[in-house]
């Protein structure tokens, strides 16, 4: 499994196990603080796919910006 999906699972679980609120304060900074790394860690992995995604659009020697919409935005509003 690639590295940004096992990061995610982990923060993840730190997440649902500092909402659960069981955890003694300094377990729960413990798990803030890993919390924080693996965000750090997935943001940086992010943005190094975001760079990639930006070589493979480029066409002519220009960046051509496209939008990319979530799948949330294309379903059509309920009503």
């Amino acid at each position: 499994m690639p590295k940004f999906e096992e990061c995610l699972q982990r923060l993840v679980k730190i997440v649902k196990e500092l909402e659960n609120g069981d955890a003694a304060l300094e377990k729960s900074l413990t798990l803030f603080e890993e919390g924080m790394q693996l965000s750090a860690t997935c943001r940086k992995e992010l943005e190094q796919a975001e760079g990639k995604v930006e070589i493979l659009l480029k066409q002519n020697g220009k960046l051509q910006a496209v939008a990319l919409e979530p799948e949330a935005e294309k379903l059509p509003a309920r009503r």
